[in-house]
């Protein structure tokens, strides 16, 4: 791994080579350090090509890997029969589940995949044999070869139908005074639908298994959480964890598609088979197949309010489809049932959560993780009781929003310490608007007196900033259509729409989460050197160039390296939920100043210094079985989003004019990093509001492609203005907050929202496709 570009010239610590100056009391300022946006690490690889991708591993006498999957969502297994493909010139191996050397199953939470299908199939894309050959094709011609003689089933593929029919991962209700018999003024009630999304990686898996002639393996991979991989992979190879060493390969995207193991127990199963290093690397339809996918939702919301519009009760039936195993089901329903009434304060809930088991592609982790599905239900009631109530959209979220002390569904009571004058950054920020809370409603007591609320403060302030307007005249390729040339203006109506999101931070309901680093300093040329060693994956979040501005900062040094990631260290968790800032970041921080107080005593020229230190945040609980109640969450995070849409309503086609965000994100530890973290956590917000399904029919997928399921491009994206706001979190690294996931909710109740405004229709799907739209058809 390249070292980072200095921007600054090499300066040694004062009092002499090898010595340090006295430490700090707090965070020592540096030109690349916390706050600033100094070049990534790969940056250079990555522009010219030169960076390897998990795609580009070559090992000497390689062999290339291939699976042979199930066509077929639901059957039973009556025989495998391999030897016409081992009959092939150039095949090596043909292992199936009997093949496998320890134990078959593995999984995230439940072990309950099967690492090769045994008996049966249960979802369309099933591993059920693994090939090995001298070279891909023929790889894929021994596949073909392989005959299974099925007994196809009729799978289930509803996954209310599964639910009543007792089968589900998880059932979770949240119970909170007494809804049955809370009166409202106003009530809504509405079913809401959430498609199936993909992560849709540009890299797709793939990974290299090398035999290391012990009896062990090595294993390069693009993952998300190397030693949860560890912690699956060696009872299936029936191996000691120090038999298997794992390292981090070049990942290409990864957003919650890369935490289920894919590709490392076949590749290590066939290079210990063959003794020679092994390939794989799956097509893009494959890649569709072989990995988990956004849950589909169904909702049943009914909200009631008081004439001001502050919320009375909220009701909510739940229905996510976990597919066919487990993976994080489970947490995915904790976080969608704390989470179902979003940022508002109300005395009476009713939640009841399930994670369905169905023969449909299995589901797991993307980003928003259970929060995405549940607040693009509970803005879009919002938006129907404001309407109902004549009252402006950002009223009521605003007359409803929590505050410092306010306590959300699951009982856990919002920490919003208020600070004096928030700092403000991003590309477009505002003058800082008024924290007091507008003008209480008639009737409505004590408004005026509430503690501060940051979502109130951040609704102020994206208030205060301009809708775009119509210009007299308009490029077409500004209109919906574009370059399509479908319209001149006729038929476009425009609307404006808002969207709310609150998002958890880190891993919750009581899960030991932490984050474990190294720091070396040794003198090199005269110079102090800083080597940081984690095992945290990189998957383009610019988190390697984080961890070298916190040693930058805590020690002062300019020259900052990066081991390569791997199991050689302790666990850095999974790069997920928005944590890694928070718990690797907190793990470096706690590293470096431990190096730090060692360099205070010693001088270098003596020999190496090294610290290892663990990250812990506090302590959560398991949300209650019964009620729900639990202080179950480490940190919470808002976004809040305005989208500007043009309509053309006789043609249902949609063009996304302007996107404007206000977020807290604690401290803006890389500006230009965290405003891309935005922006792509909203694009893939605006792909699920428009565009993006994984389609299926009775468990079949339709669209393996990026020919058929579409993702926004550049054309897509319209330019954002960024407001981020600065309140920090006295508990976190630095007061940071957790920033890649929260815009990815808001932002898809935003655009629907706006949709919404410029047609009059009622649109409780999404994504929102155009036979939705035509005028006179229905939501």
């Amino acid at each position: 791994m390249p070292e980072p570009t200095t921007p600054t010239p090499p300066r040694r610590a004062a009092g002499g080579v090898g010595t340090h100056p006295a430490a700090p009391a707090g965070p020592r300022p540096h030109a690349a350090g916390v706050g600033t946006s100094p070049a990534r690490p790969e940056a250079e690889a990555k522009v010219n090509g030169a960076f390897d991708y998990a795609s580009d591993l070559h090992f000497d006498g390689m062999l290339w890997g291939h699976t042979l999957r199930s066509p077929h969502p639901s059957a039973g297994i009556r025989a495998v029969d391999t030897a016409p493909a081992l009959a092939l010139p150039g095949v090596h191996a043909v292992l199936t589940a009997a093949d496998v050397p320890g134990k078959l199953h593995y999984g995230l939470i439940d072990a309950d995949q099967p690492v090769l299908a045994a008996g049966e199939v249960r979802y369309q894309g099933e591993p059920v044999a693994i090939i090995a050959a001298d070279t891909l094709d023929t790889a894929r011609l021994a596949a073909e070869a392989i005959r299974v003689d099925y007994e196809v089933r009729e799978p289930q593929c509803d996954p209310q139908a599964a639910v009543d029919a007792g089968n589900h991962f998880r059932y979770q209700p949240v119970r909170l005074g007494e809804p049955v018999t809370a009166e409202a003024a106003v009530i809504i009630a509405r079913e809401y639908t959430v498609g199936m999304q993909d992560q849709a990686p540009l890299g797709p898996e793939s990974g290299a298994a090398v035999p290391t002639g012990d009896g062990g393996v090595r294993l390069h991979v693009a993952t998300q959480w190397l030693h949860s991989d560890l912690e699956q992979l060696a009872p299936c190879l029936d191996l000691e964890p120090d038999r298997i060493h794992m390292v981090m390969a070049g990942i290409g995207g990864a957003f919650g598609a890369r935490e289920d193991l894919s590709v490392q127990a076949h590749m290590a199963m066939l290079a210990l088979a063959t003794g020679r290093p092994v390939k794989m690397m799956y097509d893009r339809a494959e890649s569709f197949l072989g990995h988990v996918h956004r849950h589909p939702a169904r909702m049943r919301y009914e909200h009631g309010a008081d004439e001001h519009g502050r919320l009375v009760y909220v009701k909510a039936h739940i229905v996510l489809d976990g597919g066919a195993y487990a993976s994080t089901t489970d947490a995915v329903v904790g976080n969608a049932a704390s989470l179902a009434v979003g940022p508002y304060e109300v005395e009476h809930v009713a939640i009841d959560a399930w994670g369905a088991r169905t023969n449909n592609p299995p589901c797991g982790a993307m980003r928003g993780f259970g929060g995405v599905q549940t607040c693009f239900a509970y803005e879009s009631q919002m938006d129907a009781l404001a309407e109902a109530l004549g009252l402006d959209p950002l009223e009521i979220r605003r007359r409803n929003a929590v505050a410092q002390g306010s306590r959300l569904i699951n009982g856990q009571i919002i920490d919003a310490p208020s600070p004096a004058a928030p700092a403000v950054v991003g590309s477009d920020a505002v003058p800082q608007a008024g924290t007091a809370p507008s003008p209480a409603p008639p009737g409505a007591a004590g408004a005026d007196a509430r503690p501060f609320s940051p979502l109130a403060d951040m609704i102020d302030r994206i208030r205060e900033i301009p809708v775009p307007a119509i210009p007299a005249a308009r490029d077409i390729l500004d209109l919906p259509g574009g370059t399509g040339n479908t319209t001149h203006g006729e038929g476009v109506r425009r609307g404006v729409g808002y969207g709310v999101g609150l998002k958890n931070v880190c891993y919750s309901e009581g899960f030991d989460d932490y984050s474990t680093a190294r720091i070396r300093l040794e003198l090199e040329d005269g110079e102090p050197v800083a080597t940081i060693h984690t095992a945290a994956a990189e998957v383009g979040q610019g988190h390697w160039n984080l961890q070298t501005q916190i040693v930058r900062t805590e020690l002062g040094v300019d020259r900052v390296r990066l081991a390569p990631n791997d199991t050689k260290v302790g666990s850095a968790g999974s790069s997920s939920a928005s944590r890694q800032s928070y718990m690797t970041g907190g793990a470096v921080k706690a590293a470096a100043e431990a190096a730090r107080a060692l360099w205070t005593d010693r001088d270098l020229a003596d020999g190496p210094i090294e610290a290892t230190r663990v990250f812990r945040h506090r302590a959560t609980k398991p949300m209650d079985a019964i009620t729900g109640q639990g202080d179950s969450h480490v940190q919470l995070a808002l976004c809040v989003h305005r989208a500007t849409v043009d309509v053309d309503v006789e043609l249902g086609l949609v063009k996304v004019v302007d996107l404007t965000c206000v977020q807290d994100v604690g401290k803006a530890m890389n500006p230009n990093a965290l405003e891309g973290q935005i922006h792509g956590g909203t694009a893939q917000g605006l792909g699920l509001a428009v565009m993006e399904e994984l389609v299926t029919v009775r468990g079949e997928v339709k669209n393996a492609s990026f020919t058929d399921y579409l993702i926004p491009t550049i054309l897509d994206m319209p330019p954002m203005r960024l407001h981020i706001v600065e309140n920090a979190d006295p508990e976190a690294p630095y007061g940071l907050r957790g920033a890649g996931e929260p815009p990815t909710l808001s932002s898809t109740p935003a655009i629907v929202a706006a949709i919404r405004d410029a047609t009059g229709l009622a649109l409780t799907r999404v994504p929102v496709r155009p036979e939705h739209l035509t005028t006179g058809r229905p939501s």
